[in-house]
């Protein structure tokens, strides 16, 4: 038993560092499948939770990810991976308030910012006024430079803003897609959505039809896919 339990000790901080590399590079298949028998034996800890959340919302499982980043947020309320992933997990599963609510635990961090400005303009709830003045806003933080990834966001959020011209929405589209050539593949497809989405509410149905099919192939198993699979399927009822 002893032997076990030394052992056990070990496989947390080892398991999570592998999910946790699985994730950066890529691996989402792999980092799911080192979470879940984490959080069947160790849930209880604060470390599990949070690697598993981010885990989970990457591989397109946001409602699990904000119930265990609502769990994470009691003890860490200032840990800004965990407060951008709940922003991002309630704008990704339409929920403008608890997005709203839980931005403003850190409300001057350009990531919680972001993904704020996204629920802001995309999710049922959302304010797009504000979503819209958010993204003017950040294009005077410092920080975007210092992230292709966010800079590609920034530009997709500013075409999603523009939807009542047609030609900005592609011109700040095509700008994302600069930026997007050297992301990860669960980055572009992330890219994709949004682009998806800002070309649908400009009514180009069609072209975002495609773009979501792409944001599809581009990372099958990411959070951008899932959501892009959902907004082509809600097009296609439509």
């Amino acid at each position: 038993m002893r032997g076990a339990f030394i052992s056990d000790i070990w496989r947390v901080p080892r398991d999570v560092w592998r999910a946790r590399r699985g994730l950066d590079r890529g691996d989402l298949a792999g980092a799911r499948a080192l979470v879940r028998p984490l959080l069947d034996r160790f849930g209880a800890v604060t470390l599990v939770r949070k690697v598993a959340a981010e885990v989970l919302y990457a591989s397109g499982d946001p409602l699990s990810a904000a119930t265990l980043f609502e769990q994470v947020a009691k003890k860490l309320p200032k840990d800004r991976a965990v407060v951008v992933g709940l922003v991002a997990s309630y704008a990704a599963l339409n929920r403008a308030g608890d997005a709203r609510r839980s931005a403003a635990l850190l409300p001057e961090e350009i990531d919680v910012r972001l993904a704020l400005a996204w629920s802001e303009l995309v999710a049922i709830g959302g304010d797009r006024e504000r979503g819209a003045q958010l993204v003017l806003e950040l294009a005077d933080d410092s920080e975007l430079g210092r992230s292709r990834e966010r800079i590609a966001m920034h530009k997709a959020l500013l075409a999603i803003a523009a939807r009542e011209d047609r030609d900005l929405v592609r011109s700040k589209l095509r700008d994302a897609e600069r930026h997007a050539g050297t992301l990860r593949p669960a980055d572009r497809a992330f890219l994709g959505y949004l682009g998806g989405v800002a070309l649908r509410d400009a009514g180009m149905v069609e072209d975002a039809r495609a773009t979501f099919a792409q944001a599809m192939d581009a990372d099958p198993d990411s959070i951008g896919a899932a959501l892009a699979r959902r907004e082509r399927a809600n097009l296609t009822a439509g």
